[in-house]
């Protein structure tokens, strides 16, 4: 009776904020009615969370009484259940002000390296107080403007997952599963990584100055060998293994490649040999500072893993 009463009303039933790349849950509202179709639901909001990384930014599963809808950015997907007749524009615009508040609130950085499943449980609160002015559409449509959002929609529609692409709530795997399963063994040397954070493209960019630099002097070693005999040709092979570590921490940084981190690893313990042997022609400020962004490329190198198969978390 509770369920039949909740789809007459149009209203938000339910969010999370879950890690695309794993299916992590990060924070969840659920404190709705435990009915035979709410826990159905519950089936469909793990398979999806399992196939974040595989679907397009902007989805919706008609479930039958309910909607499912989510979007992902940055890494990280909002995803909301709702009653079948509650206004699309409306559910969208949810979720855009959850993913703003988020962003706003939480860095990249913790976002990533989140180990556990909601901690930030914390940011149900915002989740809450959202939700209950979305299911007074009334006293909502004077305070905010829904019109970009309907223009964002009719221009971009959101993806309608059908039931035969996810695959039933039991576990059997659809035809759809299967074939991304056979794209990732075609293609499993050019994985796809998470999407860059800043704290990546910095990294790359220094990266990128550290080889530049090794490189201009490994030109004027030559320079000097050239002139006179007194430049030791070892620097000179320094310099350039240097620049050569540098650019493959930075191709790291971007392309999936077997052994990635492992690689990393043997790249920065590279670059701190030539560093060490290139300790005279270098002050501490100078060595300090490429030692440091080997590092600072390699962290980031480990941060920044392949999208794979979400674990079975209980979202």
């Amino acid at each position: 009776m509770r369920s039949s009463l909740l789809v007459e009303m149009s209203m938000i039933l339910s969010a999370s904020v879950i890690r695309v790349r794993d299916g992590l849950p990060l924070s969840a509202s659920t404190d709705y009615e435990q009915g035979t179709g709410m826990q159905e639901c519950r089936k469909y909001f793990k398979m999806l969370s399992r196939k974040l990384a595989q679907l397009p930014d902007r989805c919706t599963l008609k479930t039958g009484r309910y909607n499912i809808n989510f979007i992902s950015s940055m890494g990280v997907s909002y995803m909301m259940l709702c009653t079948e007749n509650y206004p699309n524009v409306l559910a969208f615009s949810f979720l855009d002000e959850l993913q703003k508040e988020f962003i706003t609130t939480y860095n990249m950085m913790k976002t990533n390296t989140a180990v556990r499943p909601y901690c930030f449980i914390e940011f149900d609160n915002f989740i809450q107080r959202t939700k209950q002015r979305y299911n007074n559409p009334r006293s909502l449509s004077t305070k905010i403007n829904l019109s970009d959002m309907q223009m964002e929609i009719k221009l971009r529609p959101p993806y309608q997952i059908s039931m035969g692409e996810l695959g039933s709530a039991n576990g059997v795997t659809s035809a759809f599963s299967v074939d991304y399963k056979g794209a990732g063994k075609i293609s499993s040397a050019h994985q796809r990584l998470e999407p860059a954070t800043l704290s990546g493209i910095v990294a790359f960019i220094l990266s990128l100055l550290c080889a530049a630099l090794n490189l201009i002097r490994g030109f004027h070693a030559i320079e000097s060998l050239l002139q006179s005999d007194g430049e030791d040709l070892n620097y000179i092979v320094a310099f350039f293994l240097g620049t050569a570590a540098c650019l493959y921490q930075c191709y790291l940084l971007v392309y999936y490649t077997s052994w990635r981190n492992v690689k990393s690893f043997l790249t920065f313990g590279l670059i701190c040999l030539c560093n060490m042997y290139l300790y005279e022609l270098r002050n501490l400020w100078q060595l300090f500072f490429h030692v440091t962004v080997g590092a600072f490329v390699t962290l980031q190198i480990w941060l920044r893993q392949a999208q794979g198969k979400a674990p079975d978390y209980d979202v």
